[in-house]
């Protein structure tokens, strides 16, 4: 140990010796702080409880939230969540009528579809459907919430949507759209 070293731990001795307050002050510092540390990790072990409690309420919502809605979703739309048929041809068709059922059941009806069992999705078993309706506009928020909705589990992958453009003398196609709908379904394959 250095003669500094030794001289500094002295002063610094004869210093708490000699003025009992500063000894007094620097306890208090000390215990202020260790408190404050103390106070702050637990404030940060409440906070970490009440975060995983809402988590806890919000996992049971959403479990609870998912069990009434397939239960409810089973009884208004009877079926299985995938295209049936013994070929990925049957199920395309089977794809396509219910879009087609979907479509006529708000009122539209269907220009043109194209099945596609060949596409990029087709390894996973998916299989698409591009189709061109006709509808009256606020039939296509309840044509795509029929799709999501009912079985089989159907995805809109594509949608477009054209309003025709309307002159004062044209009346006749008021309120319809022509809707481009991509839509596909997976396929489980021959059982």
């Amino acid at each position: 140990m250095s003669a500094a070293n030794v001289g500094a731990g002295n002063f610094v001795a004869r210093m708490l010796t000699q003025s009992p307050l500063i000894a007094v002050v620097l306890y208090l510092a000390v215990l202020a702080g260790l408190v404050t540390t103390s106070v702050v990790a637990i404030a940060g072990i409440f906070d970490h409880q009440s975060a995983l409690a809402q988590a806890s309420d919000l996992l049971e919502q959403l479990r609870g939230r998912k069990l009434r809605n397939v239960a409810a979703l089973s009884a208004e739309h009877p079926g299985t969540p995938f295209l049936e048929g013994p070929t990925v041809t049957v199920a395309g068709a089977a794809l396509l009528q219910r879009v087609a059922t979907a479509v006529g059941n708000v009122g539209g009806t269907v220009q043109s579809s194209q099945v596609d069992v060949l596409g990029t999705q087709a390894k996973d078993g998916f299989v698409g459907l591009l189709v061109s309706c006709e509808m009256e506009q606020p039939a296509l928020q309840k044509l795509l919430y029929d799709l999501e909705v009912g079985m089989p589990f159907l995805f809109v992958d594509q949608l477009d949507v054209q309003v025709p453009q309307t002159t004062a003398n044209s009346d006749s196609a008021a309120g319809h759209i022509r809707v481009v709908l991509g839509v596909s379904g997976q396929w489980q394959g021959a059982k």
